[in-house]
């Protein structure tokens, strides 16, 4: 099931670009979203303020166009 493919990402990744995560699972960007809101409802997800830094070293994206987001909860 998507959801819970999407928690375990998140789960193992600590935090990631939205973008990234289209990526993994083969997405659009704006059907991930509602995914993400899910977990967020749930106390789950945070998505982290524009200008966060996404943790990489390539440089190639201005840190106010990334969108990431946090998993938070580790009771799950």
């Amino acid at each position: 099931m998507i959801l819970t493919d999407v928690r375990d990402y998140l789960k193992s990744h600590g935090q990631a670009p939205l973008r990234d995560m289209a990526l993994a699972f083969g997405m659009d960007q704006e059907a991930l979203r509602p995914l993400l809101d899910y977990w967020a409802t749930r106390g789950k997800v945070i998505k982290l303020p524009p200008g966060t830094a996404c943790g990489g070293s390539c440089s190639a994206c201005a840190p106010q166009t990334i969108e990431i987001y946090r998993w938070i909860d580790s009771s799950q």
